[in-house]
């Protein structure tokens, strides 16, 4: 996965059975925006909440990325709702799928956000 060198901030450069390699670092699970990441302790994807993606809100991004892990999940409903209430999105893929497309939506300048849960 490489990305346009013009389009700062993190990229998922790889995977192991460890997590997601960002930078030098390696995450079981991870939260980016287009200026930072960090190491995530996520709740189970049937808890997810607004209060566990806050660090990714501020600014508000135009939709966040959700790796919901191993295979596609559904975000809770009420989860979704609240995002729409604030003003974005979330669009739900399997956390490889995610890492892939993060790198494409980064690559065209967007203003996202993202959330990888753990592969397994």
């Amino acid at each position: 996965m490489e990305r346009d060198a013009r389009v700062g901030g993190p990229l998922v450069h790889g995977f192991s059975a460890d997590g997601f390699r960002v930078g030098e670092a390696v995450h079981r699970a991870v939260l980016m925006t287009v200026d930072w990441s960090q190491g995530w302790s996520p709740p189970p994807l049937a808890a997810l909440d607004v209060a566990a993606l806050e660090p990714l809100l501020d600014p508000l991004p135009e939709f966040v990325l959700l790796g919901t892990g191993a295979a596609l999940s559904r975000p809770p409903r009420a989860l979704v709702a609240a995002l729409e209430a604030r003003g974005t999105g979330i669009e739900p893929m399997d956390s490889r799928a995610a890492a892939r497309a993060w790198a494409v939506l980064r690559g065209e300048g967007r203003q996202v956000a993202a959330a990888f849960y753990p592969l397994g």
